[in-house]
């Protein structure tokens, strides 16, 4: 094991050589400076030092001095300072200033040594706490790696729920194949127009994808009739909210989601259903939601009707503003350039999945 190195500093040769002896014979290796300015050479010079032990008063560079650019350019290494008793107030300073502690003249062997032994096992402390937390950085680094990893695993896994959820219901009512894909891409770009959290965006896009989750409850004699249905009929079709709710709550990753399905047939002047919400009682996400849906309802192909233009849509989404939609999120809404319309579709008619925010 290598021997712990000790710079001894002191401009009187009888001391530095009395000290190199006593520290020699408890078997530390020393190297002599007669200054700070030669102290800090022997720094600077390559050499490795476990402790500086230096006088404080000196004709050239003092102690003082000495600690200051010692543990500017070596904070690593401990410095211990030897002073006479009349200069205890310069030595208090030192401490103040990072020296590790003090030496009064005259000094015993054994007090030199048990000081000497306490810096450079407090030094050893530093060491090997600062290995131990370099350590764990790199351990936390990797954990944070994995656990980025794992969640992407995990939000890919969730889309490819959304993605099953969304094709089974497309199964079911085939007459609006493609359209929650379309209308979730029209949401989230809304919400990104509005300027809202990605994660916030993520739920309302769940909610916007999964909105007519619940007509899965619906029977198919009601769900594909071809002519109109009875008022009754109307009545079971307009349950799908609450079924849709039903449904998603208890899954972890779309409890939050659920509620935009729960409201997504509320009116922004409370004439809507299930629960005739009104204004900012309506989700937002909800809100959002119903202006890309009527937007997609109005631009898309129906078997009773055949699909208008963007422009026309725009017009009639503004005609309705504070009656069935929120009058602010229309006006964002037409602020947006036309182009990013028919972009989308291509984009969705080309990915075919869930739209990620």
């Amino acid at each position: 094991m290598p021997l712990d190195r000790i710079l001894v500093v002191d401009d009187e040769e009888t001391i530095r050589e009395i000290v190199s002896s006593m520290l020699a014979g408890a078997h530390f290796q020393t190297r002599q400076a007669a200054s700070g300015v030669e102290a800090m050479s022997l720094l600077d010079s390559g050499e490795d030092f476990d402790l500086v032990l230096s006088d404080l008063m000196m004709a050239e560079m003092d102690g003082i001095a000495l600690l200051e650019r010692a543990k500017e350019k070596y904070p690593d290494v401990p410095v211990v300072m030897v002073t006479a008793v009349h200069d205890i107030q310069v030595a208090l300073q030192a401490l103040r200033n990072g020296a590790y502690d003090y030496l009064l003249k005259p000094f015993e062997r054994e007090q030199l040594l048990a000081t000497v032994r306490r810096a450079l096992e407090n030094r050893r402390l530093k060491r090997e706490n600062d290995a131990y937390r370099t350590n764990l950085e790199a351990l936390v680094a990797a954990r944070t790696q994995q656990w980025k990893a794992a969640l992407s695993d995990l939000e890919r896994s969730y889309d490819i729920t959304l993605e099953a959820l969304g094709d089974a219901l497309d199964l079911k009512d085939a007459e609006t194949e493609g359209h929650s894909r379309r209308v979730t891409a029209f949401t989230i770009a809304i919400a990104q127009k509005m300027g809202l959290p990605k994660d916030d965006i993520r739920i309302i896009a769940r909610g916007a994808f999964l909105h007519d989750i619940g007509k899965m409850a619906i029977p198919d004699k009601i769900l594909t009739k071809p002519g109109k249905l009875t008022p009754e009929e109307v009545d079971i079709m307009k349950e799908h909210a609450w079924y849709g709710y039903k449904i998603l709550k208890n899954i972890p990753f779309l409890n939050e989601a659920s509620e935009i399905v729960y409201s997504h047939q509320e009116r922004y002047d409370g004439t809507g259903y299930p629960r005739r919400l009104k204004g900012e009682d309506i989700p937002l996400g909800a809100r959002i939601f119903s202006i890309a849906d009527t937007f997609d309802a109005i631009t898309s192909d129906r078997p009773y009707r055949p699909k208008q233009s963007d422009e026309a849509a725009r017009k009639e989404i503004s005609l309705w503003a504070g009656m069935q939609f929120d009058p602010r999120i229309v006006e964002i809404f037409l602020s947006m350039p036309d182009n990013i319309w028919p972009d989308l579709r291509k984009d969705i008619d080309k990915k075919g999945r869930f739209p990620h925010a």
